[in-house]
């Protein structure tokens, strides 16, 4: 099947991004008790213990100067980068804008792929993610301050720069999906997150009075099992099936899948306005993912 549609690579796509829609849920809950770098650090090491088991299969591969700078510059993007934004932005604003804010991604991919993968940008993928980026700007508008989001502008450019980050991982994660399995792309991930932020929680235990609750320890373990392992894994296995600038797309799905978790969870409530640009964010989807021939069929039988 090509790589333009697979339909398993767009369930794995939509299941991912609930996960990662989820992370925000347990983050935001995790940093209650714990500092945002503790609470990254432990979620690298859980999910670092996970990988130990498949290390043996991993010396397989034959790395060429070349690999090991793509592989550097991916974890770099992320988790390094990505997680000292997105650390930073959960801290300053509520779990649904910074979900919102991950729909300014596919934007940011589509250009990148477009210039160093050559990718074809289609008309129709740019209108449909203008259509679902309306929806996300339309929602982050209704920020306001509060004690769990004291400078919600604030939070929502770091998580902004975080997703720029993000774009550059997704670049570089469907260039070495080509030669790499998406369980060893996400396992390099881990041990090297691991690593980066092992001086950052070493910092934060010595200065800050963490408290390690049960509840935030259940998140971390959480983020670092089922996020770590079933979002990125997803995620890197449909970049195998998916090109990079229409997988990107599906990042959309995150704001709403926060919106609803945040709701139910922490009790941050649903207005009729974020319902109303939940829905134009989910029309953007479907104009971009959907062939256009069946959408003119669909309107040609009405």
């Amino acid at each position: 099947m090509s790589k333009n549609f697979s339909i398993i690579g767009v369930f794995a796509l939509i299941f991912a991004m609930f996960i990662w829609a989820s992370s925000f849920i347990a983050l935001k809950t995790a940093i209650n008790d714990l500092e945002a770098y503790t609470v990254i650090f432990l979620r690298m090491l859980t999910a670092s213990f996970c990988f130990i088991y498949f290390i043996k299969g991993f010396l397989k591969y034959t790395f060429s100067k070349s690999d090991i700078k793509y592989i550097i510059l991916l974890a770099f993007f992320e988790p390094c980068l990505y997680f000292i934004f997105e650390a930073k932005a959960i801290e300053l604003t509520t779990a649904s804008q910074v979900g919102m804010i991950t729909s300014l991604m596919p934007i940011i991919t589509a250009m990148a792929a477009g210039y160093f993968l050559k990718e074809i940008i289609s008309k129709q993928l740019i209108i449909g993610s203008l259509i679902a980026l309306v929806g996300a700007v339309w929602l982050s508008l209704q920020a306001v301050s509060s004690i769990s989001a004291p400078n919600p502008l604030l939070g929502n450019f770091f998580e902004l720069l975080a997703m720029v980050c993000g774009a550059g991982y997704t670049i570089v994660a469907r260039y070495l999906s080509d030669k790499y399995s998406a369980l060893f792309i996400t396992a390099i991930q881990v041990f090297i997150g691991t690593i980066f932020f092992f001086p950052l929680f070493l910092y934060e235990y010595s200065t800050v009075d963490l408290n390690f609750t049960t509840n935030a320890l259940l998140c971390v373990l959480y983020l670092g099992v089922v996020v770590t392992l079933g979002g990125y894994g997803l995620y890197n296995y449909a970049l195998t099936k998916i090109e990079a600038s229409k997988a990107a797309v599906f990042i959309y799905l995150i704001p709403v899948f926060t919106l609803i978790l945040a709701y139910f969870i922490l009790n941050e409530e649903l207005s009729r306005v974020e319902l109303i640009a939940c829905f134009t964010i989910l029309f953007g989807v479907f104009i971009s993912e959907t062939p256009l021939k069946k959408i003119l069929k669909f309107i040609s039988r009405k």
